[in-house]
């Protein structure tokens, strides 16, 4: 091949030799995506942020209910205010 790098690739496979030998493996896709989130969790800051934007979504969704329950009162009834 033209372009490519036979010491770039000799000592990738050095690397991973001397990892298997010392029973070090490379770290899988599902590694990643276990520890993905881990970190952020961790810290408190974070985690409040995290929890104040579920409370946001929870009283939107009380007022959204409340919204539409004004409007099938209205619409059943054809008053607007009780």
């Amino acid at each position: 091949m033209i372009y490519s790098d036979e010491r770039k690739e000799r000592l990738k496979a050095l690397e991973e030799r001397a990892m298997r030998e010392l029973g070090m493996s490379r770290p899988d896709v599902a590694d990643r995506d276990r520890l993905r989130g881990v970190f952020a969790g961790s810290t408190g800051h974070l985690r409040r942020i995290k929890e104040r934007e579920g409370r946001k979504n929870n009283i939107v969704l009380i007022v959204l209910i409340a919204a539409m329950l004004r409007l099938m009162h209205w619409l059943i009834t054809g008053d607007l205010f009780m």
